[in-house]
């Protein structure tokens, strides 16, 4: 990139391709374990990359989509200094991003009503209601609810091994990638998890937001198996650090290039 990428989260421990090394030390043991349990997720699991695999190209945007893409300045195009991404000083990742971001662990607790889906990266809970309750409407309007970093979210079961997670509401600060793509609050996303047997499962997750895209497209894809000790890390983005490495190197290395 354009200046040196600082570190994106403590204990990185990426591999190869962004592949990640506690997946690739545990793949080759881990078996199918069984049959997959009846609609049950329940358990830390890891992905096998870092960040979920995009799939779909992103579509054609709609003039309200070009107009905020074009505000955003991505580390990749502009470096870290001149970035205006929100993650550079630590922001939440939210959704979508957060689902094919920072991917490597993911936890779900079932509760009474509820799935509450654990992701490791900043320590995130999110409630998915599985009680038949609809989505909210008219986000950000008068008399509707506020949106938030993390949306609202309902879940369902497609058959017993799938798990449906629909959300929309997500605070449209957030960014559908690091290149800078927007969402507005209305975009609809879905997470897919199917177990495959006890110890993998399949993920995917799709984006319908037609006031910034021409159609629907899957963001990403992603693999993650079943952790046999159950045991998660620490993995945070951590302001003092990011904004040390600003003023430190970031910066400073962009001065000194205007000034070559």
């Amino acid at each position: 990139g354009p200046d040196s990428p600082r570190p994106r989260s403590g204990n990185a421990q990426a591999g190869a391709a962004g592949n990640n090394t506690l997946y690739n030390k545990i793949s080759s043991s881990v078996g199918p374990g069984g049959p997959a349990p009846v609609r049950d997720m329940n358990g830390a699991w890891t992905a096998q990359t870092l960040s979920a695999r995009a799939v779909d190209p992103v579509p054609a945007m709609t003039p309200l989509a070009m107009q905020r893409f074009n505000m955003n300045r991505s580390e990749a195009k502009f470096g870290i200094a001149k970035s205006n991404d929100p993650w550079k000083t630590c922001d939440p990742l939210g959704i979508p991003r957060g689902l094919v971001e920072e991917t490597r662990g993911l936890a779900f607790a079932q509760m009474p009503g509820k799935i509450v889906t654990l992701h490791q990266y900043s320590r995130i809970w999110r409630d998915a209601w599985m009680d038949g309750r609809e989505l909210p409407k008219g986000i950000d309007t008068k008399g509707g609810p506020p949106s938030l970093w993390y949306g609202y979210s309902v879940g369902h079961w497609e058959g017993d091994y799938t798990l449906v997670i629909d959300t929309v509401g997500a605070d449209d600060r957030s960014w559908l990638d690091g290149a800078g793509h927007p969402h507005s609050v209305d975009a609809h996303v879905q997470e897919r998890y199917t177990r495959v047997d006890r110890n993998h499962m399949d993920y995917s997750v799709t984006i319908d937001d037609p006031k910034m895209y021409a159609k629907p497209f899957v963001l990403g894809t992603n693999k993650y198996l079943y952790i046999p000790t159950q045991q998660t890390e620490e993995q945070f983005c951590i302001p003092s650090e990011a904004l040390s490495y600003l003023d430190t190197i970031a910066i400073p290395s962009d001065i000194s290039k205007v000034n070559q």
